[in-house]
């Protein structure tokens, strides 16, 4: 007689599942997600690299700024000369000049709306970031006309607009 091995069937043990920490960490990662994702969008800033490929021409063909920030102070270059140089102040780059005769360039050249800004190998990141705000825009004083009704028309502080200068930069390393 044959044997017959009777095996103790097992039970098997259903899991579930516990999802619930999964979703709490979905819940606040999402809005979080979303949030931050706008935010750095607003600092993106599209540049172009200057290049030596022939492209489109400004309407003035003769005519190209370049902001050249080197050690000793920041030059300012039409393309095939320098027109300007602004040497530091106590050890810092001047740029309320630049500011200056930016906007000065700017009312020669209202059409104009490219520049370059070169930088020396040697000179901090941080000082590329301002050169490059003042060399887009300014920020000038606004007269107001007529007082606001509940504002004290003695009130002596200015308000102040952003006017854009150059909006089309373009950054490389100076030659």
């Amino acid at each position: 007689m044959a044997r017959r091995h009777h095996y103790k069937r097992r039970s098997k043990d259903e899991f579930e599942l516990d999802v619930t920490t999964f979703l709490n960490l979905m819940v606040v990662l999402i809005p979080f997600l979303l949030i931050t994702a706008v935010f750095s969008r607003l600092t993106i800033i599209e540049l172009d690299l200057p290049s030596t490929a022939g492209g489109a021409t400004s309407s003035d063909a003769g005519f190209r700024i370049e902001v050249i920030v080197r050690e000793p102070g920041i030059e300012i270059s039409n393309g095939k000369s320098i027109i300007a140089s602004i040497p530091k102040k106590d050890d810092e780059f001047d740029l309320q000049t630049l500011s200056d005769f930016m906007v000065e360039l700017k009312q020669e050249y209202p059409d104009h709306d490219e520049a370059s800004v070169l930088m020396e190998a040697r000179i901090p990141y941080d000082y590329l970031i301002q050169v490059m705000d003042v060399v887009r825009s300014v920020e000038l004083p606004v007269e107001k006309d007529e007082p606001l009704e509940g504002e004290d028309p003695m009130d002596s502080t200015e308000q102040y607009e952003l006017f854009a200068l150059f909006a089309d930069i373009s950054v490389g390393d100076a030659p």
